[in-house]
């Protein structure tokens, strides 16, 4: 039988969370199913005991491709090692920090046979350490008919989309080593493609906050953004965009950006003046003519940055975190007599759509 999808798993340091990604992939899957489906993890030299639980879970189960890197490539170049392996009509990078949620592969399968895309976006949820299940801000574009420049606005992962392989030769789509390597791989790819499907369901679980991942580390590497956002520009030029096009994308890079900047666990405070300073400089680089700044905060924000203002972004930074913490500060627990029931908790759940 013809291998429909191919599951390439990047491996690095995650030995607590790793069979748990392994085992997510193929459950609930019948016989026919299983054999239509292919799973490569690709090793990255991990440091821990990764390469090990990856042989004997191939030796178990008989049904996993491993691939030993040499040395540390990094998230990018790992799946590329995997793609170049893959014999699956579509492929799927699921990062092995993370899994899908029971029936996933199979919803996506069905798709891929419906419609035969050559991008299909799935939702996803947010997993916080404490168990907590959270929608992302962006999953509500993913409702209604595929549109383009909606569809932009969906967190730009890898792993929120299944590609079609000979679509992604076509194009030459690769990652580029280095971090944020989803800008210029993710991106492109909506803009190229043909066919675009969504799947408007939850099919993954993406781990939030987990120590030692890139967005919860404090690091200089965080401005590697720039040249990331820069290379997806140069490509951008040579697919000869529309402007409409290029206006929606500038609005998101600088948006993308800002979130970098002021987050605590990503930019140590003494480095955020000179990462505005980057972001001011790529404002200049790339704005559109006729560029109109969003509405609201987001535009001012912007505006500061087109100001290369760093003074006026950091006071204003900080009367909304001191906002903040004042409205958490005034809020009370509620006193509830002995005798008389408490209120029943609001508890925050999450389906399958």
């Amino acid at each position: 039988m013809d291998v429909v999808l191919t599951v390439v798993v990047p491996v690095y340091g995650v030995e607590g969370y790793l069979y748990q990604c392994l085992e997510s992939i193929r459950a609930g899957l019948t016989g026919e199913e299983n054999a239509s489906v292919e799973v490569i993890a690709v090793d990255d030299a991990s440091p821990d005991a990764c390469g090990t639980m990856l042989d004997s879970y191939a030796a178990r189960h008989g049904d996993l491709r491993v691939i030993h890197l040499s040395g540390n490539v990094g998230l990018g170049p790992a799946r590329n090692a995997g793609l170049a392996e893959a014999r699956g009509r579509y492929v799927w990078f699921v990062d092995s920090d993370d899994w899908l949620p029971a029936g996933s592969v199979r919803a996506v399968l069905d798709r891929l046979h419906e419609t035969k895309p050559d991008v299909l976006l799935v939702d996803h949820l947010r997993v916080h350490e404490s168990g907590r299940l959270q929608t992302d801000p962006s999953s509500p574009l993913l409702a209604g008919s595929p549109d383009l420049e909606r569809l932009l606005g969906v967190q730009h992962t890898a792993w929120n989309r299944i590609m079609r392989c000979d679509f992604l030769a076509k194009h030459d789509l690769r990652f580029p080593a280095g971090w944020y390597e989803d800008v210029p791989f993710s991106n492109p790819v909506l803009i190229a493609a043909e066919r675009v499907d969504v799947l408007n369901r939850v099919c993954y679980h993406y781990r939030v906050g987990r120590f030692g991942a890139i967005t919860a580390t404090r690091s200089d590497r965080h401005f590697e953004a720039f040249a990331q956002w820069d290379r997806f520009y140069a490509w951008l030029a040579g697919a000869g965009a529309d402007p409409a096009l290029r206006v929606r994308v500038f609005t998101l890079m600088i948006s993308h950006l800002l979130v970098i900047a002021g987050n605590e666990s990503r930019v140590h405070p003494r480095r955020r003046r000179a990462f505005f300073r980057e972001i001011a400089g790529l404002y200049r680089r790339h704005r559109p003519a006729g560029y109109l700044p969003p509405a609201g905060t987001p535009g001012l924000k912007h505006r500061l940055v087109a100001a290369n203002s760093y003074a006026m972004y950091a006071a204003l930074r900080t009367g909304y975190r001191v906002a903040g913490l004042r409205r958490r500060s005034t809020q009370r627990t509620p006193v509830v007599s002995p005798d008389i029931p408490a209120p029943p908790q609001r508890v925050q759940t999450a389906s399958l759509r």
